[in-house]
């Protein structure tokens, strides 16, 4: 079996932050770390090089392989900015109809910039995510 890629590491989220040439996104990724800190109670905690977690769980698929994961992150990406609600989107249709322009995947969510979306229903969002999230961990 092989190795993830994107492990939690030592690298400094704000440094990070920092390294992110796109003022708007820079603010937005800032605006992003104190919604999740909020939510869920975590520490921000860089996961590879580019990736912002919140809490740890470790899930196991329905295919038998396990991993050990965040409850929720973020990355700003040079289209847009992804949210990693590590659950099925599919649950929150709802909401997402609520939560104004993105995309969205099975488990990420694609937004350009906060100032577009109702931050209410992402906060809402990213707990009911980080919550299905600790659900399904095996720890």
């Amino acid at each position: 079996m092989s190795t993830p890629k994107t492990t939690p590491n030592q690298n400094g989220v704000e440094e990070f932050l920092t390294s992110v040439s796109d003022q708007r996104k820079r603010a937005d990724s800032r605006a992003l770390v104190e919604i999740m800190r909020r939510v869920t109670g975590a520490e921000p905690i860089m996961w590879g090089a580019s990736i912002v977690g919140f809490g740890k769980v470790h899930l196991k698929y329905a295919s038998g392989r396990e991993v050990d994961w965040f409850e929720v992150g973020f990355s700003p990406r040079k289209q847009a900015i992804s949210l990693y609600l590590t659950c099925d989107l599919e649950q929150f249709e709802n909401r997402l109809a609520e939560l104004g322009p993105h995309t969205h995947g099975k488990g990420c969510l694609y937004v350009k910039r906060l100032a577009d979306i109702d931050i209410g229903v992402l906060e809402t969002l990213v707990a009911e995510a980080a919550a299905a999230a600790r659900a399904e961990s095996t720890q």
